[in-house]
């Protein structure tokens, strides 16, 4: 198997980190503050967080080249537990949400002590974009009004999307026009083929362009102003608002409900959801480590579970391996866990020293960029790649939006795993394979084989990546057969592809499969017996 140690840290690796974690903590703090605003929490919380997942939890044994902090994929779950735990007032609503995650955080320590998760790897791509899509969703038709300087007097996301032509009707126009040059610059400064724009994050743009809008629009200072014969108000209310300093940030936990059938809903969901996209996202980044460096998943779910004690403790959000930072870092040619610690040391000294410097950002500003966010999340492409893969996986996608839109994260994602399991009754997997999964291995030579029987679905994915430990730089080949299984599924074969990216020296082999029934063209598309 791949390396798993780390390597030491020279002079390259720390100017590389150093260049690493600054770029990251420009990317991440105006997201930290519009992640934590979006979330119902202050907006220093999303700073606290991501402070701690640099500082605390890069020394922890987290997954070396990801970025610890708040995530767009869990404001849906934030926001919902300080709606519903609050019962109307926000502050209790936000205290009694930190007290969620303090419980949450446990139960992520819990799963890392079982060295549970892995279970990330076991949950259909197709259910879990479907997830993140509807989170998409529900982030837009949020943030869209307060892009346009308008409180919606809807709740529901659906109920929110349909009020939208109605706010565009009653939009703040300087207002709106902070947030419209926001959302057009994070639109196609991608596309920018210039030099340049490739080394500058939009996020940081948007902030450039839009702190001088709001300066010249005098928003600080509360204000009325006329725009085509109708009156419009302006003030600080459209800003940023933090404390005075870090320390007076420091909010304690209300434990005075937690143990309620609610808290422990919203305890699940961010365990569950968390350590998901954690887990997730730690395997994209070491896919993309050029030394195929491969971590820890029990003890980097370990480290994140404490950091999330901390940030709950003190007042912060909950934090996950995020996605998006973490490439950032990647492709900055960070080296070591330094960069993640230099991302949070940046941010702990710019705000501790410079906090006014954020009270000029405009609300609107930080709205366009989750709306860009969420739009990227559930993006047409997300649909059509589903689609790509297998009808079956379109289902999969689409059910688990609609639930997800229609109740929760919890029962869409539920819903979503049984229809998959339904799926795979009906193709010939018998009730009995899903959990008894049949997996047997040899060595002839250097050639490690592995025998499939009866299925080759998710839940035996766990299964084989325990198999496949035995593989070392000895073996020269990995050969999978499939001859005596009745289906094998989507999830089986990319994360079996996964995995044999991790070996140094050894290729992967399938045998099997070209007897199989495809149930699309794509690579990766689930077979069945033609027997």
């Amino acid at each position: 198997m791949a390396n798993l140690s780390r390597a030491p840290a020279g002079v390259g690796s720390t100017k590389n980190d150093l260049r690493s974690g600054f770029l990251v903590f420009l990317i991440a703090l105006p997201l930290c503050l519009g992640i934590s605003i979006a979330s119902g929490f202050p907006p220093v919380a999303g700073i606290l967080s991501a402070i701690i997942g640099g500082v605390l939890v890069s020394f922890l044994g987290s997954a070396r080249l990801t970025i610890k902090g708040p995530a767009a994929g869990l404001i849906v779950i934030a926001v919902g537990a300080v709606q519903e735990l609050g019962q109307g007032d926000p502050v209790l609503g936000y205290r009694r949400a930190l007290a969620v995650g303090v419980l949450a955080a446990l139960v992520q320590i819990a799963l890392a002590l079982l060295r549970a998760a892995t279970m990330g790897t076991v949950m259909s791509p197709s259910v879990v974009h479907g997830m993140l899509a509807a989170i998409g969703v529900i982030i837009m038709s949020k943030q869209v009004h307060t892009v346009l300087g308008v409180v919606p007097e809807a709740r529901e996301p659906i109920e929110l999307l349909l009020e939208i032509p109605h706010s565009i009707s009653r939009a703040n126009p300087e207002v709106s026009l902070l947030g419209a040059a926001g959302l057009v610059l994070l639109f196609i400064w991608p596309n920018l083929r210039f030099k340049w724009a490739k080394v500058v994050p939009a996020p940081l743009v948007v902030l450039a362009i839009t702190v001088p809008m709001g300066l010249y629009f005098h928003v600080s200072q509360a204000h009325d102003y006329q725009f085509m014969g109708h009156h419009y108000h302006l003030g600080p209310e459209y800003l940023v608002r933090l404390p005075s300093s870090l320390l007076s940030a420091v909010v304690f936990p209300d434990f005075s409900v937690v143990w309620s059938g609610t808290s422990l809903k919203y305890v699940m969901m961010f365990a569950l959801v968390g350590t998901i996209e954690s887990t997730l996202s730690v395997i994209a980044v070491d896919s993309m480590d050029p030394n195929k460096s491969v971590s820890d998943l029990n003890r980097d779910l370990r480290a994140a579970g404490i950091g999330n004690l901390v940030s709950a403790l003190i007042g912060g959000l909950p934090m996950i391996s995020e996605i998006v930072r973490s490439k950032a870092n990647l492709d900055s040619g960070a080296k070591s866990h330094y960069a993640n610690f230099y991302h949070g040391l940046f941010l702990l000294v710019f705000v501790a020293l410079i906090p006014g410097a954020l009270q000029e950002i405009p609300l609107a500003a930080l709205a366009a960029m989750l709306v860009y966010t969420g739009a990227r999340l559930a993006s047409p492409a997300e649909f059509l790649h589903a689609k790509k893969v297998g009808l079956d996986q379109l289902l999969l996608f689409v059910t688990t939006l609609v639930l997800t839109l229609a109740t929760d994260l919890l029962v869409g994602v539920a819903g979503g795993m049984a229809l998959k399991f339904v799926l795979h009754w009906s193709r010939g997997v018998s009730p009995r394979s899903f959990f008894s999964p049949k997996i047997s291995t040899c060595r002839e030579g250097d050639v490690f084989v592995v025998k499939v029987n009866n299925a080759a679905i998710l839940t035996n994915v766990l299964t084989l990546r325990r198999s496949l430990e035995a593989v070392d730089d000895s073996i020269r080949e990995v050969r999978v057969e499939f001859e005596n299984v009745a289906l094998v599924d989507h999830t089986f074969l990319l994360r079996l592809q996964a995995i044999s990216q991790e070996w140094t020296r050894a290729k992967l082999t399938l045998v099997g499969l070209e007897n199989m029934q495809a149930l699309s063209n794509h690579e990766y598309a689930a077979r069945k017996s033609v027997q």
